[in-house]
């Protein structure tokens, strides 16, 4: 069992406030559906820098919410980047971080459930746990770096 509770696809470039933006979408399963972010990330800034649109596209699958995100109009690509650069956390490091931190808990949660309840053999359940703490452990020891850092 593979944890594919984030991906994180490829929509296009687009040209909005004089910078040439590359613009993916950020998609995670909630346990209900499919829900996607647009990314906004310029090539002259940090590469893990980017400007999330808080905006969710929410769909069936992964696929289906990347088709929602190519079919909107540069103006709506523009309407949003200008949302997500007004509503811009300062410490956007650190949150997604954390959000990676809850996504890798939720995740935990599932494969432990799961095994109870039968759904997956015990011993491949115990390394995927196993390989979950440690990927938890990991992330924690990162918090340090993000903490009180703007970006």
């Amino acid at each position: 069992m593979g944890n594919t509770n984030h991906e994180e696809l490829f929509v296009g470039t687009a040209e909005i406030d004089g910078r040439s933006l590359a613009v993916t979408v950020a998609v995670t399963f909630d346990d209900v559906e499919h829900v996607g972010h647009l990314w906004f990330r310029d090539s002259e800034w940090d590469e893990d820098e980017g400007v999330r649109d808080h905006g969710a596209l929410p769909g069936r699958s992964p696929h289906e919410i990347l088709s929602l995100a190519q079919g909107l109009s540069l103006h709506d690509l523009a309407l949003r980047y200008r949302r997500a650069q007004a509503e811009r956390r300062r410490f956007h490091g650190l949150r997604r971080l954390t959000q990676d931190v809850l996504a890798q808990i939720r995740y935990l949660n599932r494969v432990a459930t799961s095994m109870r309840a039968g759904l997956l053999d015990i011993d491949e359940a115990a390394a995927e746990i196993a390989s979950t703490e440690q990927r938890l452990y990991d992330m924690v020891g990162q918090l340090r770096h993000y903490a009180g850092v703007p970006t």
